[in-house]
Protein backbone atom coordinates (compact mmCIF):
# COMPACT_ATOMS: atom_id res chain seq x y z
CA UNK A 1 0.00 0.00 0.00
CA UNK A 2 1.32 3.44 -0.97
CA UNK A 3 1.93 6.01 1.80
CA UNK A 4 -0.21 9.17 1.80
CA UNK A 5 0.64 11.46 -1.09
CA UNK A 6 2.16 14.92 -0.52
CA UNK A 7 -0.51 17.62 -0.59
CA UNK A 8 0.47 18.91 -4.04
CA UNK A 9 0.41 15.48 -5.69
CA UNK A 10 -3.12 14.86 -6.96
CA UNK A 11 -2.46 11.68 -8.90
CA UNK A 12 0.18 8.97 -9.16
CA UNK A 13 0.90 5.97 -11.39
CA UNK A 14 3.66 3.43 -10.90
CA UNK A 15 5.14 0.48 -12.73
CA UNK A 16 8.16 -1.57 -11.79
CA UNK A 17 10.38 -4.43 -12.84
CA UNK A 18 13.51 -6.12 -11.49
CA UNK A 19 16.67 -7.27 -13.17
CA UNK A 20 19.81 -8.77 -11.66
CA UNK A 21 21.09 -6.32 -9.09
CA UNK A 22 18.61 -3.55 -9.97
CA UNK A 23 14.99 -2.66 -9.34
CA UNK A 24 13.33 -0.11 -11.62
CA UNK A 25 10.31 1.97 -10.59
CA UNK A 26 8.73 4.37 -13.07
CA UNK A 27 6.42 6.91 -11.40
CA UNK A 28 4.16 9.53 -12.93
CA UNK A 29 3.14 12.44 -10.70
CA UNK A 30 0.23 14.77 -11.42
CA UNK A 31 0.91 17.99 -9.53
CA UNK A 32 -1.05 21.03 -8.42
CA UNK A 33 0.76 23.85 -6.62
CA UNK A 34 4.02 23.95 -4.72
CA UNK A 35 5.23 21.21 -2.43
CA UNK A 36 8.28 19.60 -0.87
CA UNK A 37 8.46 16.03 0.40
CA UNK A 38 11.07 13.47 1.28
CA UNK A 39 11.71 11.08 -1.61
CA UNK A 40 11.43 7.32 -1.12
CA UNK A 41 14.02 4.54 -1.41
CA UNK A 42 16.48 6.01 1.08
CA UNK A 43 17.75 2.55 1.99
CA UNK A 44 19.11 1.98 -1.52
CA UNK A 45 21.83 3.49 -3.63
CA UNK A 46 19.68 4.93 -6.40
CA UNK A 47 19.68 6.86 -9.63
CA UNK A 48 16.61 9.00 -10.28
CA UNK A 49 16.15 10.12 -13.90
CA UNK A 50 13.54 12.71 -14.86
CA UNK A 51 11.92 11.46 -18.07
CA UNK A 52 9.25 14.17 -18.36
CA UNK A 53 8.61 17.64 -16.92
CA UNK A 54 5.50 19.55 -17.96
CA UNK A 55 4.53 23.05 -16.87
CA UNK A 56 7.61 23.60 -14.74
CA UNK A 57 10.63 21.96 -13.18
CA UNK A 58 11.24 19.67 -10.23
CA UNK A 59 14.39 19.59 -8.16
CA UNK A 60 16.19 17.35 -5.67
CA UNK A 61 17.22 18.95 -2.39
CA UNK A 62 19.57 17.98 0.39
CA UNK A 63 17.37 19.86 2.87
CA UNK A 64 13.66 20.63 2.47
CA UNK A 65 13.94 24.42 2.71
CA UNK A 66 17.21 24.94 0.83
CA UNK A 67 17.03 25.14 -2.98
CA UNK A 68 19.10 22.74 -5.02
CA UNK A 69 22.59 24.25 -5.36
CA UNK A 70 22.84 23.03 -8.97
CA UNK A 71 20.98 24.90 -11.68
CA UNK A 72 18.30 23.15 -13.73
CA UNK A 73 19.38 21.34 -16.88
CA UNK A 74 17.20 19.37 -19.31
CA UNK A 75 16.98 15.61 -18.76
CA UNK A 76 18.49 15.95 -15.31
CA UNK A 77 19.03 13.16 -12.81
CA UNK A 78 20.56 12.60 -9.41
CA UNK A 79 22.47 9.80 -7.74
CA UNK A 80 22.28 9.25 -3.97
CA UNK A 81 24.19 6.70 -1.87
CA UNK A 82 22.25 4.33 0.38
CA UNK A 83 21.12 5.98 3.60
CA UNK A 84 21.13 9.52 2.22
CA UNK A 85 17.88 11.46 2.46
CA UNK A 86 16.84 13.45 -0.60
CA UNK A 87 13.88 15.82 -0.82
CA UNK A 88 11.86 16.59 -3.91
CA UNK A 89 10.41 20.02 -4.66
CA UNK A 90 7.98 21.17 -7.34
CA UNK A 91 6.36 24.55 -7.82
CA UNK A 92 4.82 25.03 -11.26
CA UNK A 93 5.08 21.51 -12.63
CA UNK A 94 1.81 19.89 -13.69
CA UNK A 95 3.23 16.45 -14.45
CA UNK A 96 6.55 14.78 -13.75
CA UNK A 97 7.63 11.27 -14.72
CA UNK A 98 10.77 9.80 -13.24
CA UNK A 99 12.52 6.45 -13.33
CA UNK A 100 14.37 5.32 -10.23
CA UNK A 101 16.98 2.57 -10.43
CA UNK A 102 17.71 1.02 -7.03
CA UNK A 103 21.02 -0.83 -6.97
CA UNK A 104 22.12 -3.89 -5.02
CA UNK A 105 25.78 -3.00 -5.32
CA UNK A 106 27.12 -6.36 -4.13
CA UNK A 107 25.08 -8.27 -6.72
CA UNK A 108 25.93 -5.73 -9.38
CA UNK A 109 29.65 -5.89 -8.67
CA UNK A 110 29.60 -9.68 -8.84
CA UNK A 111 27.63 -9.64 -12.08
CA UNK A 112 29.92 -7.11 -13.70
CA UNK A 113 32.96 -8.98 -12.38
CA UNK A 114 34.58 -5.75 -11.25
CA UNK A 115 35.04 -3.69 -8.12
CA UNK A 116 32.85 -0.60 -8.26
CA UNK A 117 34.61 2.71 -7.75
CA UNK A 118 33.97 3.60 -4.07
CA UNK A 119 34.18 7.30 -4.84
CA UNK A 120 31.38 7.00 -7.37
CA UNK A 121 29.05 4.91 -5.22
CA UNK A 122 29.65 6.95 -2.07
CA UNK A 123 29.26 10.54 -3.31
CA UNK A 124 25.90 12.14 -4.18
CA UNK A 125 25.46 13.92 -7.51
CA UNK A 126 22.59 16.38 -7.84
CA UNK A 127 20.99 17.55 -11.07
CA UNK A 128 23.60 16.30 -13.49
CA UNK A 129 22.96 15.46 -17.13
CA UNK A 130 24.23 12.52 -19.15
CA UNK A 131 22.46 11.94 -22.46
CA UNK A 132 23.75 8.38 -22.79
CA UNK A 133 22.41 7.37 -19.37
CA UNK A 134 19.12 9.21 -20.00
CA UNK A 135 18.51 7.39 -23.29
CA UNK A 136 19.38 4.03 -21.76
CA UNK A 137 17.04 4.53 -18.80
CA UNK A 138 14.29 5.66 -21.17
CA UNK A 139 14.65 2.40 -23.10
CA UNK A 140 14.60 0.45 -19.85
CA UNK A 141 11.43 2.21 -18.68
CA UNK A 142 9.72 1.29 -21.94
CA UNK A 143 10.48 -2.38 -21.27
CA UNK A 144 8.64 -2.50 -17.94
CA UNK A 145 5.41 -3.96 -19.36
CA UNK A 146 6.91 -5.92 -22.25
CA UNK A 147 6.16 -9.64 -21.66
CA UNK A 148 8.72 -10.88 -24.18
CA UNK A 149 11.16 -13.22 -22.36
CA UNK A 150 14.03 -11.61 -24.25
CA UNK A 151 13.40 -8.43 -22.26
CA UNK A 152 15.32 -9.90 -19.34
CA UNK A 153 18.54 -10.13 -21.35
CA UNK A 154 17.73 -6.81 -22.98
CA UNK A 155 17.38 -5.15 -19.59
CA UNK A 156 20.54 -6.76 -18.25
CA UNK A 157 22.47 -5.30 -21.17
CA UNK A 158 21.10 -1.81 -20.55
CA UNK A 159 21.80 -2.02 -16.82
CA UNK A 160 25.39 -3.07 -17.53
CA UNK A 161 25.83 0.00 -19.74
CA UNK A 162 24.23 2.36 -17.20
CA UNK A 163 26.27 0.92 -14.34
CA UNK A 164 29.50 1.25 -16.30
CA UNK A 165 28.73 4.91 -16.95
CA UNK A 166 27.89 5.56 -13.30
CA UNK A 167 30.33 3.47 -11.34
CA UNK A 168 33.38 2.63 -13.48
CA UNK A 169 36.64 4.16 -12.31
CA UNK A 170 37.61 7.20 -14.40
CA UNK A 171 40.45 6.92 -16.88
CA UNK A 172 43.70 8.40 -15.72
CA UNK A 173 43.94 10.46 -18.93
CA UNK A 174 40.86 12.50 -18.00
CA UNK A 175 42.68 14.87 -15.65
CA UNK A 176 44.85 17.86 -16.50
CA UNK A 177 48.54 17.42 -15.85
CA UNK A 178 49.23 18.60 -12.34
CA UNK A 179 45.55 18.85 -11.49
CA UNK A 180 43.27 16.73 -9.37
CA UNK A 181 42.24 13.28 -10.52
CA UNK A 182 38.57 13.14 -11.66
CA UNK A 183 37.45 11.33 -8.52
CA UNK A 184 39.23 13.90 -6.34
CA UNK A 185 37.70 16.87 -8.15
CA UNK A 186 34.23 15.29 -8.05
CA UNK A 187 34.49 14.52 -4.33
CA UNK A 188 35.60 18.06 -3.46
CA UNK A 189 33.02 19.84 -5.62
CA UNK A 190 30.19 17.59 -4.45
CA UNK A 191 31.20 18.30 -0.85
CA UNK A 192 31.31 22.05 -1.40
CA UNK A 193 27.97 21.98 -3.25
CA UNK A 194 26.37 20.01 -0.42
CA UNK A 195 27.61 22.49 2.19
CA UNK A 196 26.84 25.76 0.44
CA UNK A 197 26.69 28.54 1.47
CA UNK A 198 29.07 27.69 4.32
CA UNK A 199 32.74 28.25 3.57
CA UNK A 200 34.78 25.06 3.76
CA UNK A 201 38.31 25.49 5.06
CA UNK A 202 41.25 24.48 2.91
CA UNK A 203 42.46 21.81 5.33
CA UNK A 204 39.04 20.08 5.22
CA UNK A 205 39.04 19.98 1.41
CA UNK A 206 42.63 18.75 1.26
CA UNK A 207 41.86 16.00 3.77
CA UNK A 208 38.97 14.77 1.60
CA UNK A 209 41.44 13.75 -1.09
CA UNK A 210 44.47 12.94 1.08
CA UNK A 211 46.67 15.82 -0.08
CA UNK A 212 48.62 18.55 1.67
CA UNK A 213 46.98 21.96 1.65
CA UNK A 214 49.61 23.43 -0.66
CA UNK A 215 49.42 20.53 -3.15
CA UNK A 216 45.63 20.53 -3.09
CA UNK A 217 45.37 24.29 -3.63
CA UNK A 218 47.69 24.19 -6.67
CA UNK A 219 45.99 21.12 -8.17
CA UNK A 220 42.47 22.51 -7.67
CA UNK A 221 43.37 25.74 -9.47
CA UNK A 222 44.89 23.82 -12.37
CA UNK A 223 41.71 21.74 -12.66
CA UNK A 224 39.16 24.55 -12.34
CA UNK A 225 40.99 27.79 -13.07
CA UNK A 226 39.99 29.08 -9.64
CA UNK A 227 41.44 28.89 -6.15
CA UNK A 228 39.18 26.95 -3.74
CA UNK A 229 37.94 30.09 -1.98
CA UNK A 230 37.20 31.73 -5.37
CA UNK A 231 35.23 28.68 -6.49
CA UNK A 232 33.14 28.79 -3.32
CA UNK A 233 32.49 32.52 -3.72
CA UNK A 234 31.52 32.03 -7.35
CA UNK A 235 29.10 29.25 -6.35
CA UNK A 236 27.49 31.52 -3.74
CA UNK A 237 27.03 34.28 -6.31
CA UNK A 238 25.52 31.79 -8.77
CA UNK A 239 23.05 30.75 -6.08
CA UNK A 240 22.28 34.41 -5.41
CA UNK A 241 21.56 34.90 -9.13
CA UNK A 242 19.11 32.00 -8.99
CA UNK A 243 17.33 33.46 -5.96
CA UNK A 244 17.22 36.96 -7.45
CA UNK A 245 15.80 35.79 -10.76
CA UNK A 246 13.40 33.10 -9.56
CA UNK A 247 12.10 34.37 -6.21
CA UNK A 248 10.79 37.48 -4.48
CA UNK A 249 13.24 37.18 -1.59
CA UNK A 250 14.53 40.49 -0.27
CA UNK A 251 18.18 41.40 -0.72
CA UNK A 252 18.68 40.74 2.99
CA UNK A 253 17.17 37.26 2.65
CA UNK A 254 19.32 36.52 -0.40
CA UNK A 255 22.41 37.74 1.44
CA UNK A 256 21.62 35.46 4.40
CA UNK A 257 20.81 32.46 2.17
CA UNK A 258 24.14 32.80 0.38
CA UNK A 259 26.30 33.22 3.46
CA UNK A 260 27.03 36.95 3.44
CA UNK A 261 27.23 38.89 6.70
CA UNK A 262 24.77 41.59 5.60
CA UNK A 263 23.17 43.12 2.48
CA UNK A 264 25.96 45.71 2.18
CA UNK A 265 28.69 43.07 2.00
CA UNK A 266 26.58 41.01 -0.39
CA UNK A 267 25.86 44.01 -2.64
CA UNK A 268 29.50 45.07 -2.79
CA UNK A 269 30.70 41.55 -3.67
CA UNK A 270 27.92 40.96 -6.20
CA UNK A 271 28.63 44.26 -8.00
CA UNK A 272 32.35 43.51 -8.13
CA UNK A 273 31.77 40.09 -9.73
CA UNK A 274 28.75 40.82 -11.94
CA UNK A 275 29.22 44.48 -12.81
CA UNK A 276 25.75 45.38 -11.50
CA UNK A 277 24.19 45.86 -8.09
CA UNK A 278 21.89 42.96 -7.08
CA UNK A 279 18.71 45.04 -7.52
CA UNK A 280 19.68 46.20 -11.00
CA UNK A 281 20.70 42.67 -12.00
CA UNK A 282 17.35 41.34 -10.75
CA UNK A 283 15.45 43.91 -12.83
CA UNK A 284 17.22 42.70 -15.98
CA UNK A 285 16.89 38.99 -15.27
CA UNK A 286 13.63 38.51 -13.33
CA UNK A 287 11.75 35.49 -14.64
Amino acid sequence: MLPPLPHNIIGLTQAGRAWSGVQLLVTGYDCDGEGTSVLPHRDHARLSVVLEEHGGACEPRLQPHRPCPVEHVPRHMYFAPAGMEIWGHTKYARRVVDAVLMFDLDVLSERLETTLDPDRIGVPRLRFANDRIWNLVKLLSEAVHNPDPSMHLYGDGIITAVSSQLFAAPRITEFKAGGLAPWQLRRVIDYMDANLPHRIELDTLATLVNLSQAHFSRAFKISTGLAPYQWQLDARIRRAQLLLSASDASLGEVAHATGFADPVHFGRTFRKMMGLAPGAWRTEHKR
